[in-house]
């Protein structure tokens, strides 16, 4: 379990570079697929042997989401807040691997994901108290956003990993520091579009990654914003393979 969920760090690294190239793509509005994980991993399906290595992905997060949820089973920390907080955390972060794994399944099967956040936010608003659903989706996002933009500059990501001293501490921790700030900027973009589709009631203003990158590119010098996001992807899956390597499991 400890080598598969190693893979899965390495795995979930690769797509998060890919999924910064497919943002700079977003910034010359050019065609090539979608910047989030779907769009990803249909750009790579289209390659000589990628359905062999989204195969890989999908056993490498699905890894991750056991060694996550086993984490939390086995929590026990003595305080009673902290340990169902470590819970919480870690159960999250299992939920979210599973959701890569099955968005992999899905492109090898050729099942569009597409729109899938814009129906669900529609179906929610359709319903009786369905509003507060999506204000809670969007506060959840924003939640989650700002607790990676702080993880990432109190680097507090360095309690995941064991590294050793030198040049490898000083580049992983840099790349560690742009990764997660970059992705909690994307996570916290995501939480405002579900907050204005709740105020709008528009599920259309609802989206995922890639929309969430396109509002921000929309914005007063936001392809500057988008470019330093993409670099932020791409330092986040650099930084993938060093926790391959020097995880703490």
């Amino acid at each position: 379990m400890r080598t598969a969920a190693r893979l899965g760090f390495a795995v979930n690294g690769l797509l998060n570079v890919m999924i910064g190239v497919l943002a700079l793509g977003v910034v010359g509005s050019a065609a090539g697929g979608s910047a989030d994980p779907n769009g990803a991993l249909t750009g790579l399906a289209q390659a000589p042997g990628g359905q062999l290595l989204i195969w890989v992905i999908v056993v490498g997060m699905l890894a991750l989401a056991i060694w996550q949820l086993a984490t939390a089973v086995q929590e026990r920390d003595v305080d009673r807040k902290r340990r169902w907080a470590a819970r919480a955390k870690s159960v999250g972060k299992g939920v979210a691997y599973l959701a890569l794994a099955v968005i992999g399944i899905r492109v090898t099967l050729n099942a569009s994901g597409g729109g899938a956040e814009e129906d669900l936010t529609a179906a929610a608003l359709s319903t009786p108290g369905g509003v507060v659903l999506v204000v809670l989706a969007g506060l959840v996002a924003l939640g989650v956003g700002g607790y990676m933009i702080v993880k990432g500059v109190r680097q507090k990501f360095l309690d995941d990993v064991t590294l050793p001293a030198g040049a490898v501490k000083k580049v992983t921790t840099v790349l560690g520091i742009v990764g997660y700030v970059a992705r909690g900027v994307a996570i916290a973009a995501i939480g405002f579009l579900f907050l204005a589709a709740a105020v709008t009631s528009d599920a259309s203003q609802a989206g995922g990654l890639d929309d969430a990158l396109a509002a921000l590119a929309a914005l007063p010098l936001g392809k500057v914003l988008l470019v330093a996001i993409a670099l932020g992807f791409i330092a986040y899956g650099v930084y993938g393979s060093a926790r391959a390597r020097f995880a703490k499991l």
